[in-house]
């Protein structure tokens, strides 16, 4: 079957032999929702898996003048319910994810203001299971897309340490973009 790409005209997606009825009335709607694409959330780590993600997610406001919300979601403190809390653990956790947000909305805020502006708003959620948190938050600012990275692990990886993206996929209403 014949690759198709975001950057192919839809006059020759149409034309083309290999793609069915079904095919084409599924790209002619995804084309018309992305032109109503008006606030898009993306999901970032900072992460180099993530940095895709961003690129694409940069991209995609640009081309259709969105908001474009980055959105770091902070697990909740790994070592809550196993005896006393160290406050001093709690704390430093806490800072850490402060910082580790700070980088990643940085780096999206910096590829925001290269060309064209941007309407951007960095956003942390805390306290929620991510995929969860991220979901929620889209529901709640109405976004119209969420934009995620993924590592990209399969197998017992992806098994064992589980997939936010693969969460997101599966809980989310609207529209998923994953980038790997």
């Amino acid at each position: 079957m014949e690759r198709i790409d975001l950057h192919t005209p839809l006059r020759h997606i149409k034309g083309s032999a290999s793609v069915s009825a079904a095919q084409w009335g599924f790209f002619n709607h995804f084309a018309q929702r992305l032109h109503m694409l008006k606030h898009i959330l993306l999901a970032t780590d900072g992460s180099a898996a993530s940095d895709h993600a961003v690129t694409m997610a940069v991209d995609l406001a640009r081309k259709f003048e969105a908001k474009l919300t980055a959105l770091y979601a902070v697990d909740p403190y790994p070592y809550l319910g196993m005896g006393e809390v160290n406050s001093q653990g709690l704390n430093y956790y806490k800072q850490a994810a402060q910082e580790e947000a700070a980088s990643a909305h940085a780096k999206v805020a910096a590829l925001c203001q290269q060309g064209s502006p941007i309407g951007f708003h960095p956003v942390v959620v805390e306290e929620r299971d991510v995929a969860i948190g991220i979901v929620e938050y889209s529901l709640a600012e109405k976004a119209d897309m969420i934009v995620v990275g993924s590592h990209g692990r399969t197998g017992i990886a992806r098994l064992v340490l589980g997939s936010i993206a693969t969460k997101v996929l599966a809980e989310s209403t609207l529209p998923v973009l994953v980038a790997r």
